[in-house]
């Protein structure tokens, strides 16, 4: 999947999907929030991804997953 937030690319992280122009993987702000971290905990361990990366991404998610269910 490649969107404006997500990029997968075989040359960045082996093809983990990542946050555009970066090299955090996805997974990883998952893994934060299902440890009950906060957004603020994940961003100030990886300052290369934006706040306004974080909640778009789960903007998108939120609309697969809805979408999904119809």
């Amino acid at each position: 999947m490649e969107s404006r937030i997500i990029s997968i690319s075989p040359d960045v992280m082996g093809g983990t999907p990542v946050f555009r122009g970066t090299r955090v993987p996805i997974q990883t702000l998952l893994d934060y929030l299902e440890a009950g971290e906060s957004i603020d905990n994940f961003l100030e361990g990886f300052p290369t991804v934006t706040r306004e990366q974080v909640i778009a991404f789960l903007e998108e998610a939120k609309e697969l997953i809805i979408a999904g269910v119809k």
